[in-house]
């Protein structure tokens, strides 16, 4: 059996949005937001049984700036082309990154977390996913939080 993906998105996730937004860390970066990236959070990530996938539109630059502030190595990074579909799947309410991650995902077991995703993308995936799919929403202002990651570590634990 292939081992499950986690497919990460980092704005909301990794980097809280809104709210007051903890710092972490001084970082050497034009981008101040990443402060808020908790180094906590990678050594948890790497250990739930799964291989990390950026889902994000940070693409490469998120091995660049995200991964060396959570301990990560290099990532592979889903991209984006444009889809035929993306003007019906938005006319449905479902999230632009959904068709994809599945595609992605092909009949392999996968985790989504993202703070955008919707129970209009979890009954979507459900029907047009082969295989087991925890589609895991966040609290963009929170993040991802180690309990997040226990109940990752919870549905894969479930997989085997």
């Amino acid at each position: 059996m292939t081992r499950p993906l986690l497919f990460l998105d980092v704005d909301g996730p990794l980097i809280p949005i809104g709210g007051g937004g903890r710092t972490y860390q001084a970082v050497a970066s034009s981008n101040p937001l990443l402060a808020r990236v908790d180094p906590a959070l990678g050594p948890r990530l790497l250990t739930p049984g799964c291989d990390l996938v950026w889902a994000t539109t940070w693409m490469e630059e998120a091995n660049e700036c995200v991964a060396p502030l959570l301990g990560l190595p290099a990532l592979p990074v889903l991209n984006w082309p444009d889809s035929p579909d993306d003007e019906h799947d938005a006319r449905m309410g479902l999230h632009w990154k959904t068709r994809r991650i599945v595609e992605a995902a092909a009949e392999s077991p996968f985790i989504w977390v993202d703070d955008e995703i919707t129970d209009i993308d979890r009954t979507w995936v459900a029907r047009h996913h082969r295989g087991r799919a925890l589609l895991h929403a966040v609290t963009p202002a929170v993040g991802l939080t180690m309990d997040d990651i226990d109940t990752i570590a919870a549905w894969l634990r479930a997989t085997d």
